[in-house]
């Protein structure tokens, strides 16, 4: 009687929930289910995903998954991936997604089991609110098939009332035949119309770093026929930070690798490695190829392509594949009205990014004309598509051309990209401002020298100029936090742990390890972290959490014999410190007389839109004063 009063809804939906789970026979609506308010979403814990339960005249019983609140203040999220695919079976604890929030990047895991029938809202969907539908999960596996085209609000609406209660009710309810099951993602095994696999699982090119979304397969470590366990190493890859292991987090016998040693460009999500449980089952795969396998693992897209894939997975036996080639050609090669809006899918429009082609007049074969990734393919194995810029830059392209030098052309490294991507970036949005001081550095080299001494009959350790300058900035940005910090759209974060990056070169390109609460460690503890993570990080051998979450950046070409150099800001930090070597200076002396002194130059690069010129020269202005006294970082 106490909950009927306080939140009627729930009563009654707690109610007919009871009610339906007693009928004889399923989960047909019995006389207690009459006309009502249904239970409200509000009702249910958001934190777990804000599901909701429906059923109706047209759809099989299902829930829905709304955008869950992963954190406290959480009003909307980002879905980065999905690790679950259509048809794919769910259990507690599985991951849904990866999903952005305003804090960090975290797993939404499973609290309920079925089977999920559609993805919603796909991958890289931006400023998803919270209480958004996302996803639909269903009981029976059978019942995918109905929620093929389903959109949010069409289980919402109440089910037609029945005339009278009859035994053959629930089949007048039941779909009267269900559609044949569609061919799961993910990790599962595909059944292509027209041939037959044995079971097994696609494995798709993972996300080794938090920024990763394409890498380069440097060197197999397994091969066909091999078996593979829990912790083996499938292969080493280069990411956009560095080359790491991709590690085994399943057994089973490898039947085919669908990428050779060398491969580059691999979208993150893109199949590579066919799995079986039986070795007797390899041969069964000796010409299994890509298409087969996007059949099965959904492609490298995000969700916008696994949609458009949905009605392409039906994979077509080798001779049939040739025959409709042609077709496809002649289909890629259409036209669209010139001038017309180009109308793509984000994943298309980065296929043809980087195949260096126009879109221009291309028409798709999505709906209402939209141009998907398949049609991108087609076009550039057809030879298709003019040069991005079109016709009318040829003049120019060839004339660039013409007084080109010969010379080595090297290939850009995952790293190199990426950095140059982002330091372009971070110059074109964010407003830098600069600040140069000169420090004194006498005490500072005299302290170093005694240490120095020390540490050589100690353990052999050495400190550097640079490990001075590490832990000076550190306790700077401990007096003045708001330097610490890095701009949002809605609000500037200042961080409680003060990590600071450390600028290192690399054969690969430039590296920014992270020295973890450089305020709270002594200059030996910064030394040997400095020398470690710099010995790693030339090597490749970084770990994502080694070189990720850093909240002040410190470059330092002192060594080089450079006098002063201003830096570009490493977003979403606010500030990167840029250090010279230290110089000779005739100064005037205490008692009134000339003497020599060394000076370093620092310059501090500044996002005016979280630190403001004054506090700025407050922030260097404690920096000169741990450097030149550098007795006080001990206190």
């Amino acid at each position: 009687m106490a909950l009927r009063q306080r939140c009627p809804a729930l009563a009654r939906g707690i109610f007919l929930h009871l009610a339906r789970r007693e009928a004889a026979g399923g989960w047909a609506w019995t006389a207690a289910a009459a006309p009502g308010p249904t239970l409200p979403s509000t009702c249910v814990p958001a934190c777990v995903g804000a599901w909701r339960t429906f059923a109706s005249g047209s759809l099989p019983e299902h829930t829905e998954l709304a955008m869950p609140a992963l954190s406290p203040t959480m009003n909307q999220g980002n879905i980065l991936e999905w690790q679950k695919k259509v048809g794919d079976t769910i259990a507690p604890g599985d991951i849904y997604c990866e999903v952005e929030t305003d804090k960090a990047s975290m797993e939404w895991e499973a609290q309920e089991e079925g089977f999920l029938a559609r993805i919603v809202a796909g991958n890289n969907t931006k400023d998803v609110p919270v209480g958004q539908v996302v996803a639909i999960i269903v009981e029976n596996e059978e019942d995918i098939p109905a929620f093929k085209d389903w959109a949010p609000g069409a289980s919402s609406e109440p089910a037609p009332a029945p005339a009278k209660e009859a035994p053959g009710h629930k089949e007048a309810a039941a779909p009267a035949k269900p559609a044949p099951k569609p061919k799961k993602g993910g990790k599962k095994a595909a059944k292509p119309a027209g041939r037959s696999w044995p079971p097994h699982e696609i494995l798709t090119m993972p996300a080794l770093s938090p920024t990763m979304s394409q890498g380069n397969i440097l060197e197999w470590k397994k091969k066909a026929g091999e078996t593979v366990a829990p912790g083996d190493v499938w292969a080493e890859v280069e990411t956009d930070k560095a080359s790491m292991e991709w590690e085994a987090q399943e057994e089973g016998v490898v039947a085919k690798l669908l990428c050779a040693d060398g491969a580059s460009g691999v979208a993150v999500g893109h199949p590579l490695v066919v799995l079986v449980e039986e070795g007797a089952d390899i041969t069964a795969f000796a010409d299994f190829t890509d298409a087969d396998a996007q059949g099965g693992a959904g492609g490298a897209a995000g969700e916008g392509e696994a949609e458009e894939a949905e009605g392409a997975k039906e994979v077509k036996p080798a001779k049939e594949a040739k025959e409709a080639k042609p077709a496809a050609s002649a289909k890629a090669a259409k036209s669209a009205a010139p001038g017309a809006r180009v109308v793509a899918s984000p994943y298309a429009k980065k296929l043809a990014e980087e195949a260096g082609v126009s879109l221009q007049g291309v028409a798709g074969s999505g709906e209402g004309g939209r141009i998907t990734a398949a049609d991108v393919r087609e076009l550039v194995e057809s030879g298709g598509g003019k040069p991005v810029g079109g016709a009318g830059d040829a003049g120019a392209q060839a004339a660039a051309a013409s007084w080109e030098g010969e010379g080595d052309d090297v290939a850009h490294s995952q790293i190199r990209r990426i950095t140059a991507q982002r330091l372009l970036e971070s110059k074109q949005t964010v407003p830098h401002y600069y600040l140069s001081v000169s420090v004194r550095v006498d005490e500072l080299a005299a302290l170093r020298a005694r240490l120095n001494a020390d540490l050589a009959k100690a353990d052999g350790g050495k400190l550097s100029v640079n490990d001075f300058v590490v832990k000076a900035s550190a306790l700077a940005l401990r007096r003045f936090p708001a330097v610490n910090a890095s701009w949002h759209a809605d609000y500037i974060r200042q961080y409680h742990d003060v990590d600071i990056s450390i600028a290192v070169q690399t054969p690969a390109g430039l590296m920014v390890p992270i020295v973890r609460d450089a305020d709270a460690k002594g200059l030996a503890a910064i030394a040997a972290d400095v020398r470690r993570l710099a010995g790693k990080a030339k090597e490749g051998k970084l770990r994502p959490e080694e070189f990720t979450g850093g909240t002040f950046t410190i470059s330092n070409l002192g060594m080089y014999g450079v006098s002063q150099f201003s830096a570009i800001i490493n977003p979403p930090q606010a500030c990167i410190l840029a250090v010279g070597a230290a110089e000779p200076r005739v100064v005037r002396g205490a008692a009134g007389g000339f003497e020599e002194a060394q000076f370093l130059q620092a310059t501090l690069s500044c996002d005016h839109r979280v630190v403001d010129g004054a506090l700025g020269a407050q922030w260097l202005q404690a920096f000169k004063g741990y450097l030149e006294n550098p007795a006080s970082m001990l206190l």
